[in-house]
């Protein structure tokens, strides 16, 4: 699941609207799919459903938690001892998911 934001000048109207958001869904999808192939390859056994919609990606995993048995997210690895070791989206989905969550380090 990929979430992002439209440009404020497509929301406030400066835009055409509708032809910018549709290229922007697209690009952003485009980008999801170019990240998930080499996993796809890797893991050809496991089912991966690839969303990627203008909004709030931690809403979007909360919500579809619902529905799932396992919520998997991952995380950055720190190299300082300092500060927040978990992302936003983490800290969001930890705290709102009705399913249990797994959060699996990456670099």
């Amino acid at each position: 699941m990929h979430g992002w934001n439209p440009p404020p000048y497509n929301i406030y109207g400066l835009s055409d609207g509708v032809s910018l958001y549709d290229e922007l869904t697209r690009k952003h999808a485009e980008e999801l799919a170019d990240v998930l192939r080499p996993w796809r390859h890797k893991y050809p056994a496991v089912e991966v459903t690839e969303d990627a919609r203008a909004g709030s990606a931690a809403s979007r995993l909360a919500k579809a938690s619902r529905e799932a048995s396992l919520l998997v997210v991952g995380r950055r690895i720190r190299r300082s001892p300092f500060g927040a070791h978990i992302g936003p989206v983490t800290h969001a989905v930890l705290h709102h998911a009705t399913a249990p969550v797994v959060v699996v380090a990456h670099e």
